[in-house]
């Protein structure tokens, strides 16, 4: 492939890959502050949960991967917020609700984002928490400007803002519009808020850093910020999917009891990279299981999106999804068969299963009874979101990985006073007590959010992701292919046409699952995809330049070059550095 869209951003001091340009700006401002690659991925990290509010917001969640080139070692930040203690199956049964819905408050987790963002920078970073929040604070003061996807999402929810969320419309509405293009929207109260943190890390800054942004923390999860969103969520009724107008579970002892974890990466190694992954909280681990499966394959030699190859990549993320579907949840709480799912003799039994040249149409998990996926619709009238991502690399070899999420305008109001609004992730939580991610007090749902990170012989390489929901890890597994199996450079890698399947079940509210589907940016020349249809998947053709949003950098541990790439997907990602 010759055609890119844009070059390959190349740097030695330090890259951030952010779904926004505005954030790739913000973490390297953090760069020239003398911080490291955490640093700037948590600046550009809260800098997106402003710029991105339809996709992402401090509300919702954020998974991190860190490889800390100090400890020479990867961590995972569980950045998922769990269920209200009062949160249970008989309560939800109780109420007549069969399925947890997608919007208002009784999906609403702790939100995970702020304990994410402040544990890695206390753990990992070298900056103060008030350096890398500047960024995002200004541009809540002084307002950053709307873009056409922003203000096309504010456009579809005026009428719910005006009719149902007066919260939403004072910020999002503020000449009783949605703002065009270029105009530049401010958030002073979430502006405050933020600030409010700041104070608390000042106030406590003669303890020293790590104390201090622990200081600031505390205010969030057991001072007022925490407080107030427990106070509007209890106090206010808001209509949901489930037709009834309905309060929140939260309570002040579930923030007061949150904890963020710091955990042991899951990793994999693909033809000498070692690729890692969140626990099964996420769906991380079915990248991994994918990689396990296709190892048996050359997928070199059947041709880049051949009929061959998009057939036998395909099959194997059905096969590794119905994994997923039947065993992942909070290992907390689940006992995941892991060392077996990620085995070789479990891909091998697995691989035999891939018919050359049938599509297969049943939902085959291991060790499990084979199953069809009943289709359904999704509920049109519910948002099930987007997400972002950023990665940031710097000349000592860090890598950072995060995937922010969750707590988007369209689906839950403006907290009032706080300017943001509360996430809803609890829906992806089944009520049915026999699947592994059964809704559960204090339990995390299982997350599509997962972000990568893959070393090379022991190096430090790479540090990927994208949004998407369940198609993050089809998305990012064809890029990284793309890169080890095909030779791509990054941004080659990142442009190519992609595919996905919605096989199994959806991880959204109302779960609904399209079998044998198989879904074709138009790009693919159509005689593929006739030839895929011949094969029996149902094929449908999506935009030329449709799917998701990957970001990527490189580091070359021998020259010290760092390289990053953005998707043009969305018309807002950018690489840049120094």
């Amino acid at each position: 492939m010759s055609f890119t869209t844009r070059p390959v951003f190349m740097g030695r001091h330090g890259v951030v890959s952010a779904g926004h340009y505005l954030a790739a700006t913000a973490g390297s401002r953090m760069f020239e502050k003398g911080g490291n690659a955490i640093d700037a991925g948590v600046a550009a990290g809260f800098a997106l949960n402003v710029l991105e509010p339809h996709a992402n917001g401090i509300g919702g969640e954020v998974p991190i991967l860190i490889y800390c080139a100090k400890q020479r070692r990867v961590y995972a930040i569980n950045g998922q917020g769990y269920a209200p203690k009062a949160a249970t199956i008989a309560w939800f049964r109780s109420q007549g609700i069969d399925i947890i819905p997608g919007d208002g408050f009784l999906p609403a987790t702790v939100p995970g984002a702020f304990g994410s963002w402040t544990t890695a920078l206390q753990q990992f970073g070298r900056l103060r928490l008030q350096d890398v929040l500047e960024p995002a604070i200004e541009m809540m003061e002084e307002g950053f400007p709307v873009y056409p996807d922003l203000r096309r999402a504010i456009a579809r929810l005026q009428g719910k803002f005006e009719d149902e969320w007066p919260s939403s419309a004072r910020v999002y509405l503020p000449n009783g519009r949605p703002p065009e293009v270029g105009e530049f929207l401010a958030n002073p109260d979430w502006a405050n808020t933020f600030k409010a943190t700041v104070d608390a890390e000042i106030r406590s800054g003669h303890l020293g850093r790590e104390a201090a942004i622990a200081a600031a923390r505390d205010e969030f999860y057991k001072g007022p910020v925490g407080e107030k969103i427990v106070a509007f969520q209890r106090d206010t009724k808001v209509l949901d999917a489930s037709g009834k107008r309905n309060a929140g579970l939260l309570s002040e002892a579930d923030f007061r009891e949150y904890v963020t974890k710091v955990e042991t990466a899951v990793t994999f190694n693909y033809r000498g990279y070692d690729v890692y992954k969140c626990n099964t909280w996420c769906q991380g681990p079915v990248f991994l299981q994918q990689l396990a499966l296709l190892e048996g394959f050359d997928l070199a030699g059947l041709g880049h999106n051949s009929v061959e190859y998009i057939h036998t990549v395909i099959e194997a993320s059905k096969l590794a999804f119905a994994d997923r579907e039947q065993y992942y949840g909070d290992p907390d709480f689940v006992k995941v068969p892991l060392d077996r799912l990620l085995s070789k003799a479990y891909a091998s039994e697995r691989r035999a299963l891939i018919d050359a040249g049938r599509a297969s149409l049943a939902l085959r998990p291991g060790d499990a009874p084979a199953s069809a996926p009943a289709y359904a619709e999704a509920d049109p009238n519910v948002y099930t979101g987007d997400t972002t991502h950023v990665d940031a690399v710097d000349r000592e070899g860090n890598l950072f990985a995060a995937t922010p999420s969750g707590g988007w305008i369209p689906s839950s109001p403006v907290i009032e006073g706080l300017g943001f609004p509360l996430g809803t992730r609890g829906q992806m939580f089944y009520l049915d007590p026999d699947h592994a991610n059964a809704l559960a007090p204090r339990k995390r749902p299982r997350t599509t959010l997962t972000p990568s990170l893959a070393m090379r012989y022991g190096k430090p390489y790479m540090a990927f992701g994208t949004p998407g929901g369940d198609c993050q890890d089809q998305w990012t597994l064809q890029f990284f292919l793309n890169v080890i199996d095909f030779g791509m450079n990054l941004q080659e890698a990142i442009d190519a046409p992609s595919f996905h399947t919605h096989h199994f079940p959806n991880s959204f509210y109302p779960h609904n699952a399209k079998p044998g589907s198989l879904t074709l940016e138009a790009r693919i020349p159509a005689t593929v995809r006739e030839a895929l249809s011949e094969r029996g998947h149902e094929v449908t053709v999506g935009g030329e330049w449709s799917h998701g949003k990957v970001l990527a950098i490189t580091f070359d541990s021998a020259s010290g070059l760092i390289a990053g790439g953005a998707s043009p997907r969305g018309q807002i990602a950018y690489a840049m550095g120094r």
